[in-house]
């Protein structure tokens, strides 16, 4: 991989874990999309760059912060989806029209730890899935158009606050969830989608948080603050790899479907590329190193591959008011 070019933000990217959406339509030039306090920047493949606010504060300076923004793909329709320290927006693709808010709950004398949403994934085909501090994953029913979006279910697993939600980008084996939700404490939930969705196993947490989490043909990547990767099967929990990939906190994780390539982003300044694959003669998981980029003297929050296949991607990072895109070298 090479650098290409940089796309100008209108502001820098705050350090909040997978910092960086990205949207991919067909034969169109991707879209981005990058925090910053209680804004979102977009920079459209179509139209100029656009700005969403925070919502749920009564006044300008009650304006909550934003946590995270993704695209959910769903077959019938894409939605761009943000969390904050209120609630959950929905917006249509382009942002110009919020189609969904949904308030948490916020407790009228608050503990000591805050309250936000954070972690967000598309699932089961009709399904977008949020989760919240208070280690709750709210399942959200979609319709193919209109505003008529349900709260479906509640899955109250967890224990600690949710970091990422990541829905299976391959083909599950038998038997292997197609969900899997991570918290501050490292513990990892996989589950299976439908109108009720059913929990099959638990990865019990080191200590260490999980700070994102990915689902690729039964293969969970799991990023932790220790700057290892850790790869274990979807079926049966087992661990099958332990990588000392980062020196310092990993931020950002992202799998391309098509060719399994894993990308990962810390604290160290470094992005690095990754390849998972299965032994065709044991089936046993395996990981090999592709790529290492340095993004000097900067703290990367956001690395998303930017094409099926993981031939671009695109990198930001804390106080960075730029998107870094590179491509084949």
């Amino acid at each position: 991989y090479r650098r290409e070019r940089s796309l100008a933000l209108r502001n820098s990217s705050s350090a909040l874990y997978n910092n960086l959406a990205v949207l991919c339509p067909p034969a169109r030039p991707p879209a981005f999309g990058a925090v910053h306090g209680t804004i979102l920047s977009l920079l459209g493949s179509e139209g100029p760059p656009r700005q969403l606010q925070a919502r749920g504060g009564g006044s300008a300076l009650s304006t909550p912060l934003l946590t995270q923004a993704a695209w959910c793909e769903l077959p019938a329709r894409v939605l761009l989806v943000l969390t904050s320290q209120r609630g959950v927006q929905m917006y249509e693709s382009d942002g110009s029209t919020m189609v969904f808010w949904h308030a948490l709950d916020i407790p009228e004398h608050p503990a000591a730890h805050s309250v936000f949403a954070r972690g967000i994934a598309a699932a089961g085909g009709r399904f977008i899935c949020v989760g919240t501090s208070f280690g709750a994953v709210l399942v959200f029913d979609i319709p193919p158009k209109g505003t008529n979006v349900m709260l479906n279910e509640v899955l109250e697993q967890h224990r600690d606050p949710i970091t990422d939600i990541a829905a299976e980008q391959g083909q599950a084996p038998d038997g292997a969830g197609d969900l899997v939700t991570a918290d501050d404490s490292g513990t990892l939930c996989l589950w299976s989608t439908g109108e009720e969705f059913t929990l099959l196993g638990q990865i019990p947490g080191s200590g260490c948080t999980c700070s994102s989490v990915r689902l690729w043909n039964g293969i969970v990547a799991a990023g932790y603050g220790d700057g290892q990767i850790r790869l274990w099967e979807a079926g049966s929990g087992r661990i099958c790899a332990q990588v000392s990939a980062h020196a310092r906190w990993i931020y950002a994780l992202d799998l391309a479907p098509l060719t399994g390539k894993l990308l990962s982003g810390a604290e160290d300044s470094f992005v690095h590329v990754w390849k998972l694959s299965r032994n065709p003669d044991t089936d046993d998981i395996e990981i090999q190193h592709c790529h290492a980029e340095c993004v000097t003297d900067t703290q990367v929050c956001g690395a998303r591959f930017c094409d099926p296949a993981g031939d671009t991607f695109a990198v930001t990072g804390y106080d960075l008011s730029e998107i870094l895109c590179y491509g084949p070298a």
